[in-house]
């Protein structure tokens, strides 16, 4: 099981905040950091001092890290046009080295739209559609030769499409609760299929549409990666666990619930229950970034289990 640092930046952090939780995220050994891509606050938080942006985050990390991997959950498919976000995602991918990952949704959060002047259109899934169809079309055309793309939303010609990723494919990561729609294009499109803050029971429902949606598509089950975010809350004790809780404005019944949450004996058995429904990834949605001994101790203690 891997465990992944997932983070919130429009809750609240500087870029420099981000920087410590990387490296500590590098040092502790955790497999990845990963941030949203958000531009406006969700819920009673000030926010302050303001957003950051996604890739341009990540383009910072990528010349101060130097083992883990660098992505989104999710990059909004609403902010960047598909031929500029092929281009942002091959840079950062070529500064790292090759460890960047591409999370790629639709776009949900209309006020963030409206409050920096964004578009935000009705039929948001047919354009990630073809978004998905164009960055991974650009990315696998031989250099040398010319991409081209005719479709509802977005028309190319003759792109050279350059540059290109170190790697020799950037893993692309949907994710989603929809039925129908998103398993299709996770078995079109994605190497790892996401669900965020799910149960058990709503995990296991959706891999198996994933995985019979690949099977559809001529493609093995397993040839995805598959996993969850869930936020997590771990202390040594109740006392421990009840102050992080607070800290970050959540019960710890609500986050026992619904997240990892506990000493670190229940967060390594609950992990195994998701284990156990298929997950084989886990990004720990980390709210309190100030706190890196939380860090230290899941590392310690949870993850430690995990190997």
């Amino acid at each position: 099981m891997d465990l992944r640092i997932f983070t919130e930046p429009q809750q609240g952090a500087t870029y420099d905040t981000l920087l410590t939780v990387a490296k500590a995220t590098e040092d502790l050994g955790f497999d990845a950091f990963f941030r949203s891509d958000h531009y406006l606050r969700m819920g009673a938080v000030d926010g302050l001092p303001g957003p950051t942006d996604a890739w341009i985050t990540l383009a910072g990390l990528a010349r101060e890290t130097s083992r883990i991997r660098l992505g989104t959950l999710m990059t909004a498919g609403t902010f960047r046009l598909p031929g500029v976000l092929a281009i942002q995602v091959a840079q950062v991918d070529q500064m790292s080295g090759g460890r960047v990952e591409l999370g790629l949704g639709a776009g949900w959060f209309e006020d963030e739209h409206k409050a920096y002047g964004i578009p935000f259109p009705k039929e948001k899934f047919g354009r990630l559609e073809e978004q998905l169809a164009i960055i991974t079309g650009l990315w696998a055309t031989e250099t040398g030769k010319t991409f081209d793309f005719h479709g509802t939303h977005y028309e190319l010609t003759e792109s050279p499409a350059l540059p290109k990723p170190a790697q020799d494919r950037v893993p692309v990561l949907i994710g989603g609760h929809g039925a129908t729609r998103t398993p299709r294009l996770a078995a079109r499109y994605a190497d790892e299929f996401n669900i965020p803050f799910a149960s058990l029971e709503d995990t296991e429902r959706q891999f198996g549409r994933v995985r019979a949606a690949a099977q559809e598509a001529g493609r093995p089950a397993d040839d995805l990666t598959y996993s969850n975010a869930l936020i997590v809350c771990v202390g040594k004790d109740d006392a421990e666990v009840a102050r992080r809780a607070a800290v970050i404005g959540r019960e710890v019944d609500e986050l026992k619930a619904n997240g990892l949450a506990g000493s670190p004996a229940e967060v390594v058995d609950k992990i195994g229950r998701y284990a156990a429904v298929g997950s084989q990834r886990i990004y720990l949605q980390v709210l309190d970034l100030h706190d890196l001994d939380h860090l230290e101790l899941i590392s310690s203690q949870v993850q430690s289990q995990l190997s």
